[in-house]
């Protein structure tokens, strides 16, 4: 039987209202979370969200992270867009050191940078924006971790980043079906979201034998340090609260 593997961190995304419009349910997944992925105004947040979000991290002692993305407010970051390596070293720079500034000023300060959405996806499928992201990162002004998507070639991304002077946090998914190639199944693909029992029982997989089934049945090993979860509505805060439980019980 595989040895159990170290307590996952939960991360979420918050701070992603803006003016009149409301996303996400960030009190009530606040005080559940360990990793704050806090907006930075390109594809949700704006300075007062921010301020509020990062006051509500230091009042749970929850770890913040900046969330950067295209600047796509009206398509929430999802659209992908053809920007240049000094265009995305840029633009990450220009939002994290937004929030950076405002988590000083509240005495806070910035653990790591995951990118949002299509960036997000884009730097896992496009060796051009992963090179561009690494490399944001590393020349931030001061150390600041990396989170991206846990997969079975990790290590390759691994070796690039340690190249590069950047530690990596992999991040897994509760509520994603995975390929036997260590990807998430694509949303258009029947079975792609778990949920409900579905979810705990992944969760639970991968903390006692560090592997998850993947769409053809196939235990895929895979290692990971943080687990994305959602507050999006009240289901999801449920959710949540029994992914937080679970780890809990196996701690």
């Amino acid at each position: 039987m595989s040895q159990p593997r170290p307590a996952l961190l939960l991360n979420c995304d918050l701070g992603e209202s803006f003016g009149s419009w409301t996303m996400g349910l960030d009190e009530q997944a606040m005080p559940h979370i360990d990793l704050a992925n806090i907006a930075c105004g390109f594809h949700g947040g704006d300075p007062d969200v921010m301020a509020r979000t990062l006051k509500l991290a230091k009042h749970h002692q929850v770890t913040i992270g900046a969330h950067p993305s295209y600047p796509d407010l009206q398509g929430f970051g999802r659209r992908s867009m053809q920007c240049s390596a000094s265009e995305i070293i840029n633009l990450i720079h220009y939002q994290v050191a937004a929030l950076d500034g405002m988590a000083q000023n509240q005495g806070l300060a910035l653990s790591y940078i995951k990118p949002h959405g299509a960036l997000y996806n884009d730097m896992m499928a496009k060796a051009e924006v992963w090179q561009a992201v690494l490399q944001a990162v590393a020349s931030y002004h001061k150390p600041l971790k990396l989170m991206i998507l846990a997969t079975a070639n990790a290590a390759d991304y691994q070796q690039q980043a340690a190249a590069a002077g950047v530690s990596l946090l992999l991040e897994a998914f509760a509520d994603r079906r995975y390929t036997d190639a260590g990807k998430l199944t694509p949303r258009s693909q029947p079975g792609a979201v778990l949920h409900g029992a579905e979810v705990l029982a992944q969760v639970r997989q991968l903390l006692e034998q560090g592997t998850v089934t993947t769409d053809s049945g196939k235990a895929l090993p895979l290692t990971a340090d943080t687990l994305c979860v959602h507050g999006d509505n009240i289901a999801a805060i449920t959710q949540l609260t029994e992914i937080r439980e679970l780890l809990r019980q196996w701690q």
